[in-house]
């Protein structure tokens, strides 16, 4: 059991871990880049989502996808990305993060393609009118922009999506076995002692 575990089964050292896994292959290692090129350019043309991780100063992390039209996160230059914050439901969880630690993670992806794009970098929010009007983004945004410097960009394996047949159609469930997120919804806000009108 998970609970009965003692100090000796706990990873505690880089050491120990290395001697678990090995070490990568000097091509994982050298396919980090931190620029923009071509090929990164084009992946990020045919995006629609990717995730955004951050966290606060205190260490504590928050994953929120982002998606909108394949393209939506624009290329500035070779160092830089920018994308626009939609409205959504105002908890603003990684702009807060943003501003008390600008150190964030991406992953891209493409629909169909099992290889993800991952960005790590500085994350700083702009209300730059002439800057975010330049990026012809559809629809209303919140007139706030985030531009990110781009540290580290790779391309991540397809082992994840492969083992998890995520493409495969004939994997997904039926809807009626899909858990119900407004049931969902409304157990953990009744857990929180808010109790929902039926028509709400």
């Amino acid at each position: 059991m998970w609970n009965q575990m003692t100090a000796e089964d706990r990873i505690t050292s880089a050491d120990e871990l290395r001697s678990l896994v090995g070490a990568p292959h000097e091509t994982v290692v050298k396919k980090t880049i931190a620029q923009v090129d071509s090929h990164v350019r084009k992946y990020l043309s045919k995006s629609p989502l990717f995730f955004l991780s951050t966290a606060n100063s205190e260490g504590k992390g928050d994953v929120s996808p982002r998606g909108d039209e394949p393209g939506f996160v624009k290329v500035l230059d070779d160092h830089h990305l920018i994308y626009p914050e939609r409205l959504g439901n105002r908890r603003v969880d990684s702009m807060l993060n943003i501003l008390e630690n600008p150190q964030i993670g991406m992953i891209f992806v493409i629909p169909g393609l099992e290889e993800v794009l991952r960005i790590n970098g500085t994350a700083t929010l702009t209300k730059n009118a002439e800057l975010l009007a330049q990026q012809e983004w559809k629809g209303k945004t919140l007139n706030i922009g985030v531009v990110v410097k781009v540290e580290e960009c790779f391309i991540h394996c397809p082992r994840a999506f492969k083992q998890a047949g995520i493409w495969n159609t004939s994997s997904w469930p039926e809807k009626e076995a899909v858990p119900s997120i407004l049931e969902m919804f409304r157990a953990h806000l009744q857990i929180n002692g808010v109790q929902l009108k039926q028509n709400d």
